[in-house]
């Protein structure tokens, strides 16, 4: 019986130095906006009570029936930025209540780091306790308003530029703003992986652009179906706007370290948080370099939390050392929790 009960034991400390390995590889990291979809989260809530819970939430952070909007529609309302920001933000987090509820599992047992794609910054905030749901709810709903204000209806545009890398993107940004009539504005709005670099600005110097990266050999280029120029000097507004509205809520330190947008390296000071979320409104989301730096930490795999798998799907293309994997639904929360 002892020879049994000390295997056992051998067996479990194996099994738990296993898991802690895993994790010390492992980071989450979570969508932006276009990963919405009408019928998201719809699984989860039938599944699951406490994926409820986090709907009625937000729900009432918002005074509005969001969770009827994302599984019923319309998509056009859905699209909105207003709506997609706080809708993908609560996918994310009611996964992680089952996780946490339902299975046990901390979230400090699935990675050593957060990282989210733009809005997804503010849902890994969240998820590492430095914002409340209610709270991070209501700011999406102040910053995707605002977003969608800034600039008038077809005065902005944004672009991707497939098969350019960072270097030349700026480089045909920087050409089609002396192209274009005074007061152009065209960056390089989100280095996401190699070869795909979205610009964004005035829809001129945008489109112009474009037509600089035919000349210049760009494989294929593609304006964005989007409502407004996000992550371009354009955007100077809705940071005195995110500036205000953050200085009025509590930042907690994360649980865990975020990878922040704006530096592409770790932080975990609430007053630095604070200042380069309002500086991710204007500045280039450097998707690359945050993986790349994660990676750099002893990090192999992304786990991206909530709906879609863009993030998952770009892991491989940053990095060959980077394996992505998507938790979106009950099969995938299943899956993850068997090998956790």
């Amino acid at each position: 019986m002892a020879f049994t009960d000390a295997t056992a034991a051998k067996a479990d400390g194996i099994q738990a130095t296993e898991s802690m390995g895993r994790l010390r590889t492992r980071a989450m990291v979570f969508p932006g906006q276009g990963s919405q979809a009408v019928g998201m989260g719809g699984s989860l809530a039938q599944r699951f009570s406490f994926a409820r819970e986090v709907f009625a939430e937000v729900d009432d952070a918002l005074s509005q029936r969001l969770f009827r909007l994302m599984i019923e529609g319309p998509e056009d309302a859905l699209t909105l930025t207003e709506n997609a920001q706080p809708a993908l933000m609560a996918v994310s987090l009611a996964i992680l209540r089952v996780l946490d509820r339902e299975f046990g599992v901390d979230v400090t047992r699935i990675g050593r780091f957060v990282a989210g794609h733009s809005l997804g910054e503010y849902t890994a905030l969240t998820a590492a306790g430095s914002f409340s749901i209610g709270d991070a709810a209501r700011l999406l709903r102040i910053r995707g308003l605002a977003m969608q204000t800034a600039v008038p209806v077809g005065e902005g545009a944004m672009a991707a530029l497939m098969g350019a890398d960072l270097a030349t993107a700026t480089e045909i940004a920087e050409e089609a703003t002396r192209d274009s009539y005074d007061g152009a504005v065209c960056v390089a709005a989100n280095d996401n992986a190699p070869g795909q670099i979205v610009i964004s600005g005035t829809r001129s110097a945008v489109q112009r652009a474009i037509e600089i990266a035919s000349l210049r050999g760009v494989k294929r280029s593609v304006m964005l179906p989007v409502s407004g120029p996000f992550h371009c000097p354009l955007m100077a507004p809705v940071a005195d706007v995110m500036a205000e509205a953050l200085a009025t809520v509590t930042i907690r330190k994360p649980r865990l370290p975020l990878v922040s947008n704006v530096t592409a390296n770790e932080v975990a000071d609430p007053d630095t948080i604070r200042a380069l979320l309002v500086r991710q409104v204007t500045g280039m989301v450097r998707w690359r370099e945050s993986c790349l730096y994660m990676q750099s930490q002893g990090i192999s795999e992304l786990i991206e939390i909530g709906a879609g798998k863009v993030l998952s799907s770009l892991a491989r293309r940053i990095d060959r050392g980077l394996t992505g994997r998507s938790v979106d639904g009950p099969a995938g929360i299943e899956d993850l929790v068997a090998e956790l």
